[in-house]
């Protein structure tokens, strides 16, 4: 079978003073038409990296030194940029992770997928109009036309991820690079994705590069798998090979780090509560005229929940089911609209602010973006030692407890003099975690907290969330939308959907006998169901 793209010896060298001389060393890959070819590997594998230089977008200081990108005849390695611009989008498209950045805010839906036909055809206004109306329906979104008239933020994370799939088939490209196009989305979205993607691959004929660090995905998708570390290919071969027998020792650590869909055997957990919720509401009112009109949602309705001492406490759900919301309702990080919240017995809930300041320290929150909640302008330490300052603890003390802390989770204690950004994504979650532990909590509520890391970092953040509950005696409530996460870390669950908890119950219960039709369609959607259940 002859490739559609040969990558030959691809080498890109990264600016001097990073942390390795090269993104890519010497990455050979075929993609053949009408095959999925996965590329996997952590964060700094060069997974992107061989995508950037095939598209010929490389950041600054970034540069191709050696190999070829071999397509239609061409390499693309050293192509001029006119005939790049002239590939770019009409024979080779790209789908990229975040959408939301990736589109342009200003420009409706519709503008931005016509402006593909008006760059690189003579089609008509009417005829354009048409083209883009027949993609949006392609792609499953309802309403095309609406679609096409709206603005970005107006779609929903799955609509606008699909509005791109559909501006990159605009042309019938011959290859599709997708850059980890489901890790920002909920399961049943993420499902829908990856069937769009497979359905639209297999009809149309397109090769697609399929970039992600989710085995579950590659389970679901993948022809032909290659794993990339440090800027290497370690392993290559057909997907049953490489997830049922893999060869390199890092795949085979990649794979061991996915986390089953069974429950763990439940612990023994005591029936004493340590935080109650009662009837917890919680609407949100946009837009509209003093106080008029506008749009109302309803995010958080009537949710009643117990969470024992020392147990954790899932909450799941899609996106816009409400977890956030009531996460940030139980710190009071924004005030409910009715109901309680009992802290061993204390009503959060009707503490004024003030009040709310002094009792904050017992209940404390770890974010779901470990950089965007670290302040960069301060060095590591400061920012776990802050709070406990702010409670009266004199610097020097509290310096030292950071450094205590620093050890507890796992960092070097001397690495308290850096800045965030020169931690990784799983370090930084690490400082996150001991900030929340400095003010000694008895509750921790932790959002989305692994989320954004690789499978790897992500086993070992959980390994360390379940040692501190042990060692230190914390209860948890952890948000998330992974049910793998959930299945290995809680206790207990609960399902929201649309504001409400639709199940609750032990997660092994719920996991292995889900009562209603939507925690059955959320356990159906995971990717790679089998090849969870097996790893």
């Amino acid at each position: 079978m002859s490739a559609v793209l040969a990558i030959q010896g691809l080498t890109v060298a990264l600016p001097q003073g990073a942390d390795r001389p090269h993104a890519l060393d010497q990455v050979s890959l075929d993609l053949n038409a009408g095959e999925i070819l996965c590329v996997v590997g952590e964060s700094g594998s060069g997974k992107s990296m061989t995508a950037g230089a095939v598209m010929r977008l490389l950041p600054p200081g970034v540069a191709i030194t050696g190999g070829a990108v071999i397509f239609e005849g061409q390499d693309l390695a050293t192509a001029d940029e006119a005939t790049m611009r002239r590939l770019r989008g009409a024979r080779i498209a790209m789908v990229f992770q975040e959408p939301m950045t990736a589109l342009n805010p200003l420009r409706s839906i519709g503008d931005q997928i016509g402006e593909m036909f008006r760059i690189h055809t003579d089609l008509l206004k009417a005829e354009i109009e048409a083209r883009v109306l027949s993609l949006l329906a392609e792609v499953h979104i309802p309403d095309p036309r609406q679609a096409a008239r709206a603005y970005p933020h107006e779609l929903s994370g799955g609509q606008r991820q699909r509005a791109m799939i559909a501006m990159a088939l605009a042309l019938d490209p011959k290859v599709l690079i997708a850059d980890e196009p489901t890790t920002a989305l909920d399961v049943t979205t993420q499902a829908q994705i990856l069937h769009l993607i497979k359905d639209l691959q297999r009809r149309k004929g397109t090769a697609v590069l399929f970039i992600t660090h989710d085995f579950g995905v590659v389970a679901e998708i993948a022809d032909r798998v290659a794993v990339m570390q440090h800027g290497l290919v370690v392993e290559e071969g057909p997907a049953s090979q490489v997830l049922n027998a893999p060869r390199h020792a890092y795949t085979q650590s990649l794979i061991a780090a996915v986390p089953p869909l069974t429950a763990r055997a439940p612990r023994a957990i005591s029936a004493e509560p340590i935080l109650v919720m009662q009837d917890v509401r919680k609407t949100y009112r946009t837009g509209g005229f003093l106080g008029r009109g506008g749009r109302v949602t309803h995010a958080v309705r009537g949710v009643t929940l117990m969470l024992p001492k020392g147990a954790t406490l899932g909450i799941v759900g899609e996106s816009g089911s409400g977890k956030s919301t009531l996460a940030r309702c139980l710190v009071r990080l924004v005030p409910p609209d009715g109901g309680s919240v009992a802290l061993d017995g204390l009503d959060l809930a009707s503490l004024t602010r003030r009040q709310m300041r002094r009792e904050a320290h017992r209940i404390q929150m770890v974010f779901q973006d470990p950089y965007g909640s670290l302040n960069p302008r301060r060095r590591a330490g400061e920012l776990v030692a802050q709070g406990p300052m702010i409670h009266g603890t004199p610097r020097v003390e509290a310096m030292r407890r950071a450094k205590a802390l620093f050890e507890l989770v796992g960092l070097d204690p001397a690495s308290t003099e850096r800045f965030p950004h020169e931690f990784s994504g799983g370090q930084r979650q690490r400082i996150g975690l001991a900030r929340a532990l400095a003010l000694e909590p008895e509750v921790l509520v932790a959002d989305e907290p692994v989320s954004a890391l690789d499978v790897s970092v992500q086993a070992q953040v959980l390994r360390l969330l379940a040692e501190l509950r042990e060692r230190l005696g914390l209860s948890l409530v952890f948000i998330t939308h992974d049910l793998r996460v959930a299945a290995q870390v809680c206790d207990l669950v609960a399902v929201m959907k649309d504001g409400e908890v639709v199940e609750h119950g032990p997660i092994a219960r719920v996991f292995e006998a889900p009562e209603h039709p939507y925690t059955q369609a959320l356990l159906a959607s995971v990717p790679g169901r089998d090849f969870a259940r097996k790893n």
